[in-house]
This record gives structure tokens, C-alpha cells and sequence, in this order.
């Protein structure tokens, strides 16, 4: 039976509200003005999580309240974010991957329809870190998303039907697919995980009518693999030919990582998508020495062929897992009096990094978190000056206090956010240090690839997390609400200067964007790591929406935390010992309003 065959559908009961032409088409081009949907994962080709809607204010959030929930039927980490296009509101679940789509217009929001893909369940052995999906992309009268099993599904937006169905991922290679995906014209942007797999990272770029793959750039490896053309790649810090080869010691890129799990954005009169990569492979950094370039990085491609443009590194020769999958937002930003298109970027390694976004060079790089792997950051060469003391390596043994943890100073799955009202970024932070000890690991195809041993301890100060406001055009902290337990959810700030975040311990909470004041907060019955959206309802009121369900690496690390599974009888970690009495895993859509 066909993958199409087995979708289910619970009765088509009327075209989507507002959809076709009627509807901007996300995917073609920015919309001029505030249209009150929010049809791609970001909210915005330029990754800024920012809505112009102004209804809620620091002068009525605290009547924010309840309107509706929902129950996805999956118990797991909800990360990623619903989708509001026209009068229907789109979620798509953790494995296995159900697609709702619910009617806005109708008491109770009923479903319109539900997509029930086949999705392998081998895929939740291979996944790292929980079986997560960050999200789906509206385009041309199509829900887009990837399936954990390495599909990329195209669903016709009013009915539920399947369109076309890419395999772009190899379970059997340790790849799946977690990511949301990026429309950029007639492309769709698709990426894999797998850094603890030892994949060969790469992104692809699929004909938006058909699926089709119609190129595929790795992100490391030799110039011909990674769509690296004479007179097009100019690096701003290196030069000469196979730097993605040449840096790595024995050819151990070919099972380097750098897997693409994360956000990414466009910029289209650049024409330049920009996505970062994960960490190198394996942990243990004696096993590939060298730079292990475009690990742990941000690249620029053309959104058409995949020509890369320029690619800068954030840690060169990884040694500590500091991802750089995360959000790359765009924004025009007065940096030392000087107009600049900058791309800024909150990395795992604790450092902000404020780059030109047409070359890639580094303009301001400043730790957000407690950082003591490096001392700083040189702007002249872009590279880390690094604390000789917390290098790792197998040979070196138990590496002790090396702050921050590898869940970093932020998690790649937790997206800022941008206001051009306040001119600042608003993000989830985590406090936490470790100790490494790396021990040699072994290749085998579709296995971790991983060998480390790494306990993790509150940094300083005791918090384990918290949620601020950042100067990226300064680097400085304006003002930082500290969390009892790591802070894991997206931000969203709006025009009403509100910005809105979740707990690990199931809080959801508004805050004044200026000052930081807690202006409202509900607890929602399970832990979020998912992305708070708004949107204008068909009543023309403004409205959040945001998902509750912890997991994410938060599954693998804090025992007693579901009922469901006698068999799950860990500990909760040490770090992290009371969690269980705050919050257990949960699947729900919340949606608030005044």
C-alpha cells in the first residue's frame, strides 16, 4: 500500500477560509504589511519572530487567558511552532508526524481535516535527541514539512490531500529529519540531522511543484560536493581550494557531521539563504584534527543552484559539541555608527555574533552565558582566543568545569526573536557548566558516533536558565529574567512591545519587552520547548498560540517524568532532580486571549 493510501482524513468540511489567491502565499515574497497569519516557521524570510500586531500591550496582558486547547494525541517534546494561514490553523505533531488542520471560523475550532503520514518507526531509534519536528512552511496553497523518517511530504492546504512525497534522508545512514523547511521561490530548503550519527552533513534544494531534488550541497568535504564554484565562494577569513577537506585530518570529514537541524532565513536581495551547521563528529576532537571546516558554522547559498556564497565558523575544531544550528536573524542595525545589513546569531558556544550578512565578516561577538572555553573572540581574524585549560581530547581525560555545558549557552532549537521597535533580540538562555571526558569512538554506519562522558552542574548563580533582552548592535545585556531549570522555547515579540516565552517547568509567560516585567503567566500542563506564535483571529482580536510537551533533549536527561511506560525507571539527572515535580511529558496547543 502506498504511503498516500494510508493517510486518513476525517472529512473535508470546507475549503480553507481565505486560502488560494485570496491568501498572501508565503514562500513568494514578504507581505508589505502586517496580514495577521503566520505562515512560515519563522514568521518572516528574515527569521525575526516579530509581529506587527499590537493588540495585547504591557497595559492588558495580565487578562490574557485561556481560549482553547487541544490534545495532539502524542505524548513527547512539541518543538516548532503552529501555522495560521487565512481562518485555519495548522499543527503538525512529534513523531509520527500527524498533520491537523482546525476551523477558526466554528465554535471550538473543529478539525477541517487531519494528514496521517506513514512514517517509519526505526526513525525514533536513529533520532538524537527525541522525536521531534520543528515545524511546517506555507507555500503556494501547500503545507510543507519534514517526516522524522527523512521525507519531505507537500499537502494541499484545503483538503488534506498528499501531493508529493521526497525521500531526501537515509534512516539507515543515521540521517533523519527534524527541521522546518524553507521556501525560497520554486525551492524548497531541506536539511538533516545526524551529528551523533557521523553523517556526511548536507542541505538540498527540492522543486516546490514536484519534490524533486534538484541539487544537494554538503556542508563539508571537497568543493565539487559542497557547490563550491571559482570567483563565487569568498570566505572573509580563508582562502584557497577543499577547505572543507583540508581541514580535517585523514579525510575524516567523510564522517564529519555537521548535520542542519535548525532555523533558517533569506535574504532576497542578497538571494542568500543562510542556515547553520552542527557539531563535528565525533566528540572526541583527537580523532579529526584541524579547523573541521563548515562544522559548527553559518553558510550562504543561492537559493536556485546551491552555489555557496561564504561561510563563516563559529568553533573551529568543535570540542565541545557547540552546535551552530540555530536561528540566523536578519536586521539592519547602526553598528559603530555605520548602517550595516547584519546577521545575528546566538550560538551554543555562549558567544553573540554580529556578522555583515553580505561577506560574512564579524563585527561584535559577546558572551550572553557564563563562557570559559575562550577568552574571546579576535575580530580581526574571527577566531576564538581559547582557554588552552578547557581543551578536550581522550588523551586529556576528565576536562573539568567547561562552562557552557554542550546544551549550550542557548539551545539551537529555541529561536530568538527581533523587534525593530525596541531594536533588540529576545532569547531563552541556559546556565549550565560540565565536566568532558572524551574517549575514542568508533565508525559504524547508522550507530552513535559519539564518546563522551559529560555530567552537567549549575553555573554561576544557581539559576539554570533564564530569558533576555540583547543589544546586538553594542553586545550587551539589557535586562535578563532568571528560570529556576534551563530555558528551552522560541521567543516571539510583538508590536504591543510584549514579548512571550515558556518554562521546562510548563509556565507560559509575557513579559514587557523594555523592561522585562512579568505582566502574565499560566501554567499549561506540561513543559515547553515549543515557538509562541500570534496571529489576528477571524473576530479580528489578537491571539497566542503556543505548544506544551516537554521533551527534546529534556526526554533523555529527566527520569520520571511519564506514566505511560513502566519500563522508564531512570533517576531524574542530578542537576536536574526535582523536574518530575513540576511538569510530565504532554502533547497540547494552547491558545490564549484577552
Amino acid at each position: 500500500m502506498s504511503r498516500a493510501a494510508l493517510m486518513a482524513m476525517l472529512g473535508c468540511l470546507g475549503a480553507v477560509a481565505g486560502n488560494g489567491d485570496s491568501v498572501r502565499a508565503a514562500g513568494a515574497q514578504a507581505p508589505a504589511g502586517e496580514d495577521g497569519q503566520w505562515t512560515m516557521p519563522s514568521k518572516d524570510y528574515a527569521a525575526t519572530r516579530y509581529s506587527g500586531l499590537a493588540g495585547i500591550t504591557p497595559q492588558n496582558a495580565s487578562s490574557l487567558h485561556p481560549v482553547w486547547t487541544f490534545s495532539t494525541g502524542v505524548l513527547g517534546g512539541h518543538e516548532g511552532q503552529p501555522l495560521v494561514v487565512g481562518d485555519t490553523m495548522y499543527v503538525v505533531t512529534p513523531w509520527p508526524n500527524v498533520l491537523y488542520a482546525f476551523d477558526l471560523t466554528r465554535e471550538g475550532y473543529p478539525l477541517r481535516w487531519k494528514y496521517r503520514p506513514d512514517v517509519s518507526a526505526n526513525a525514533i531509534g536513529i533520532s538524537c535527541c527525541d522525536a521531534v519536528n520543528r515545524g511546517a512552511f506555507y507555500a503556494d496553497g501547500k503545507i510543507i514539512y519534514n517526516l522524522l523518517d527523512g521525507h519531505t511530504v507537500a499537502v494541499e492546504a484545503n483538503s488534506g490531500r498528499e501531493l508529493w512525497n521526497t525521500q531526501i534522508a537515509d534512516l539507515s545512514n543515521g540521517e533523519t529529519t527534524t527541521m522546518a523547511p524553507l521556501v525560497v521561490k520554486d525551492r524548497v530548503i531541506v536539511g538533516a540531522a545526524g551529528g551523533e550519527f557521523g553523517i556526511y552533513g548536507w542541505v538540498k534544494g527540492l522543486d516546490l511543484k514536484s519534490g524533486r531534488t534538484v541539487w544537494t550541497g554538503r556542508n563539508i568535504g571537497p568543493d565539487a560536493d559542497m557547490l563550491v564554484r571559482a570567483g563565487t565562494f569568498k570566505p572573509p577569513y580563508d582562502s584557497g581550494a577543499d577547505l572543507g577537506a583540508r581541514s580535517w585530518a585523514n579525510d575524516s570529514w567523510q564522517t564529519g557531521g555537521a548535520p542542519v537541524w535548525g532555523s533558517m532565513s533569506y535574504d532576497p536581495e542578497l538571494d542568500l539563504v543562510y542556515y547553520g551547521t552542527g557539531n563535528a563528529s565525533p566528540y572526541n576532537p583527537e580523532q579529526r584534527l584541524g579547523d573541521n571546516k563548515w562544522s559548527a558554522s553559518v553558510l550562504a547559498r543561492k537559493p536556485g543552484d546551491g552555489a555557496l556564497v561564504w561561510a563563516y565558523q563559529f568553533t573551529p575544531h568543535d570540542n565541545w559539541d557547540y552546535d551552530a544550528a540555530g536561528a540566523m536573524i536578519l536586521a539592519d542595525l547602526t553598528v559603530a555608527g555605520k548602517r550595516t545589513k547584519a546577521l545575528v546569531h546566538f550560538d551554543k558556544n555562549g558567544f553573540a555574533y554580529t556578522l555583515d550578512r553580505a561577506t560574512g565578516r564579524l563585527l561584535i561577538a559577546a558572551a550572553f552565558a557564563p563562557v570559559n572555553w575562550a577568552k574571546a573572540v579576535d575580530l580581526t581574524t574571527g577566531r576564538p582566543v581559547l582557554d588552552p585549560a578547557k581543551q578536550t581530547g581522550a588523551s586529556r581525560g576528565n576536562v573539568k568545569g567547561i562552562c557552557p555545558s554542550l546544551e549550550g549557552g542557548v539551545s539551537p532549537s529555541s529561536p530568538a526573536a527581533y523587534s525593530p521597535r525596541t531594536h533588540l533580540f529576545y532569547t531563552s538562555t541556559n546556565n549550565l557548566c560540565m565536566d568532558y571526558a572524551a574517549t575514542r569512538a568508533s565508525h559504524l554506519k547508522g550507530t552513535p558516533f559519539v564518546g563522551v562522558t559529560s555530567p552537567y552542574f549549575a553555573g554561576p548563580g544557581g539559576n539554570l536558565g533564564a530569558f533576555m533582552a540583547w543589544d546586538a548592535a553594542t553586545g550587551r545585556k539589557v535586562w535578563e529574567n532568571k528560570e529556576p531549570y534551563p530555558n528551552w522555547s522560541g521567543a516571539l515579540v510583538t508590536a504591543g512591545d510584549v514579548a512571550f516565552y515558556g518554562t521546562l517547568d510548563g509556565w507560559f509567560k509575557s513579559v514587557d519587552a523594555r523592561t522585562g516585567k512579568v505582566l502574565s503567566k499560566f501554567k499549561v500542563g506540561s513543559g515547553v520547548v515549543g515557538n509562541p506564535i500570534t496571529y489576528r483571529g477571524p473576530d479580528g482580536r489578537q491571539y497566542v498560540a503556543v505548544y506544551a510537551g516537554f521533551g527534546g533533549d529534556w526526554a533523555l536527561l529527566s527520569g520520571d517524568t511519564r506514566s505511560d511506560d513502566p519500563a522508564d525507571v531512570r533517576p531524574p539527572a542530578d542537576f536536574l532532580k526535582d523536574i518530575a515535580r513540576h511538569t510530565s511529558q504532554g502533547g497540547m496547543i494552547w491558545i490564549f486571549g484577552l
